[in-house]
């Protein structure tokens, strides 16, 4: 019998050489003495007994045994020959007992490589065994900055607390996302139960990914693993079973394979950018569309929120606009219940297009769109890369421009301030933006940065006044709650607590709905999905006049010439706002000539060099503030261990 498994492990490993020969690759086995330097390899950390996956084991510590093995691990050396009598030895005795004894390897990037034990290896390869136990000793790679040696060590650091070493990632930042889905917090360790738990949830999910061809991507199974922990949470991953999971992960699969692509997001700028409608949309004549029914999903009330406020006037504005093509409903405080919910019940009422005015019902919303693909679901936030939903906002960060211009040529000092909420995509463009424009006028212009979501609007006034600071830009929409106490767009303060308005910037919700839901009805929309592989993120701005500006009659005149030319000259692409030179804070050149890209723009998770202030720690955020940041943060808002900047 063992005689006729090396016969067959035999004709393995030679087909697994003739593979690797046909495409110019090494014919056997990677040796980690080619791989090391002499004085890395005396820097090694003892990692004990462990359980190492058997797809890991990749080499061996040292040359000599490389040529007796294919790739693979397979034996390459004829039947008859002392290797064979041996391979077969071992194979009789995992057939009588198991092989128990634990092999010696070495660690590196996450690889192994052996150092005794190689036929072990190759036997228990041979039988599919999923895990080897081994005593290894770790190789740190050598700190380059590479995003390679970065991901790796955001291995170790989760390797450490959780003892997995089997999942796999190619993005930054994806153990410590999985750490957090699966109810741990950052530094927190795991006990035994729950590393059963999840390799037992873990070996279910391989399963069904292999089986639905995830072997063909270019990815790895825990970049499958994540956007289905994203929609559909952990509890349903250790409590399904084989066939309910590859139900589930089937509706979900485009998310899969956009994860391949890196997550690409196609942004849509301008309406009017595509003409393109689908031969049906050409077809039918626009009056059968009629009828169509539209739900309005918010966080909070239209009197307590003067963005739901916005969004409501938004939603009877299209309504209008659209005459009897378009019937709405409002959906309000639905965070104040299950918002898995109340989009079921928005469903079940007979709408088929969602608005969810917030990054918070983004999961909520995903979770929608993947159950009910006959649903256009759409959600009011920036730069998420999501195939089954589109996002839509406005490029604000135009009018931040123009409104920074204003208050550099109505400033004496060249001091001015600027009240942020939340360090989210969309907002540190509008800080900077608003830096630009009114350096562009006064070269003098400093901005003092201060954020609302550390200690509130008031407190942010009172601080800026004390430095003598008194032309301040702060909320876009009035925040009702403290109507008579707040502040939004750009107010001229004294000393005494007087204030006068002097521009604000507008967000034309109206306009945009409007404009959305007639290409909705006219198919267009539908066309654009079908024929992109993307996830769709519409960014309109003024080219669209969904976003605007409002100055008081006490601008002077030529300071509202300035702005009026300004506003032209962006929404006809003549004058970009992010256009060289451009230096971030402390002096770093950031862009030598063109302007940035709206991919740039977008996320940014610097200052520019005439701001003074700096991001917020995530640590240092109210709750609303972080259950935001958690939903659509710029890049950086994900490292929140203490001191670690946003």
């Amino acid at each position: 019998m063992p005689e006729y498994f090396y016969k067959d492990a035999l004709k393995q490993g030679l087909k697994e050489q003739k593979a690797a020969a046909a495409k110019d690759l090494p014919t056997g086995l990677a040796v980690l003495e080619d791989l090391i330097t002499p004085k890395q390899a005396l820097c090694q950390v003892d990692l004990g007994l462990i359980q190492v996956p058997a797809a890991f084991i990749v080499g061996t510590r040292d040359h000599g045994r490389e040529t007796c093995f294919s790739p693979g691990f397979m034996p390459v050396l004829a039947e008859g020959t002392e290797f064979a009598t041996k391979w077969e030895a071992l194979c009789q005795s995992h057939l009588d007992q198991g092989i128990r004894d634990p092999i010696k390897a070495v660690e590196y990037k996450n690889r192994y490589y052996v150092i005794e034990g190689n036929k072990r290896v190759s036997v228990l390869k041979f039988f599919g065994t999923t895990t080897i136990p081994a005593t290894v000793s770790r190789i740190p790679p050598i700190q380059d900055g590479s995003p390679e040696t970065e991901l790796y060590n955001e291995f170790t650091a989760f390797f450490r607390h959780s003892g997995i070493n089997y999942v796999e990632f190619t993005k930054k930042g994806s153990y410590a996302q999985l750490q957090k889905l699966v109810g741990k917090a950052p530094e927190e360790d795991w006990t035994e139960d729950e590393r059963r738990r999840f390799s037992r949830a873990y070996q279910t999910f391989l399963e069904v990914y292999t089986a639905m061809g995830g072997n063909k991507l270019s990815t790895t199974v825990g970049d499958a693993l994540l956007p289905f922990l994203e929609v559909y949470g952990y509890a349903m991953l250790t409590s399904s079973g084989t066939h309910e999971l590859k139900h589930t992960v089937g509706k979900m699969w485009e998310e899969v394979k956009l994860r391949e692509k890196g997550s690409p997001i196609e942004l849509k700028l301008d309406p009017d950018a595509e003409k393109k409608q689908s031969l049906l949309a050409k077809v039918l004549p626009t009056g059968q569309n009629t009828g169509l029914r539209v739900a309005f999903l918010h966080d909070k009330t239209p009197e307590l929120s003067g963005w739901t406020r916005a969004h409501e006037a938004g939603r009877f504005w299209a309504e209008e606009s659209l005459g009897g093509k378009v019937s709405t409903t409002s959906y309000e405080n639905v965070l104040r219940t299950d918002p898995q919910q109340v989009l079921e019940q928005a469903i079940a009422d007979g709408n088929t297009v969602l608005f969810t005015t917030s990054p918070r019902l983004l999961k909520a919303s995903l979770r929608a769109a993947i159950d009910h693909p006959e649903i256009t679901v759409m959600n009011c936030s920036l730069n998420i890369s999501h195939r089954y939903i589109r996002t839509y906002y406005a490029r604000m960060y135009e009018v931040k421009f123009i409104i920074g211009a204003i208050a550099g040529s109505l400033s004496q000092s060249g001091k001015l301030g600027y009240i942020a909420d939340y360090p989210i995509f969309g907002q540190i463009a509008g800080v900077n933006a608003f830096a630009l424009g009114a350096r562009m006028v006064n070269p003098r212009a400093k901005v003092y940065l201060e954020w609302s979501s550390l200690k509130g609007t008031p407190d942010c006034v009172k601080n800026l006044l004390s430095q003598q600071i008194h032309l301040i830009s702060s909320q876009d929409v009035s925040r009702l709650r403290d109507a008579d106490h707040a502040s939004f767009g750009l107010e001229r303060h004294t000393d005494d607590g007087g204030k006068t308005l002097l521009a604000v910037p507008e967000w034309r919700w109206g306009k945009y709905y409007e404009q959305i839901l007639r290409r909705i009805l006219n198919k267009t929309e539908k066309s654009v999905y079908e024929t992109s592989d993307s996830a769709l993120n519409y960014y309109w701005g003024l080219s669209a006049g969904v976003v605007d500006l409002h100055m008081d009659a006490s601008i002077p005149e030529s300071t509202r010439q300035l702005a009026e030319f300004f506003k032209t000259s962006i929404a006809e692409d003549r004058l970009k706002p992010f256009c060289a030179p451009l230096r971030k804070q402390g002096g770093e050149q950031l862009r030598f000539d063109g302007a940035l890209s709206q991919e740039e723009i977008i996320n940014m998770d610097f200052l520019v060099e005439n701001v003074v202030g700096s991001i917020p720690v995530y640590e240092d955020l109210s709750p609303l503030a972080q259950a935001t940041v958690n939903a659509v943060g710029v890049q950086s808002a994900s490292k929140k261990t203490p001191g670690s900047a946003l």
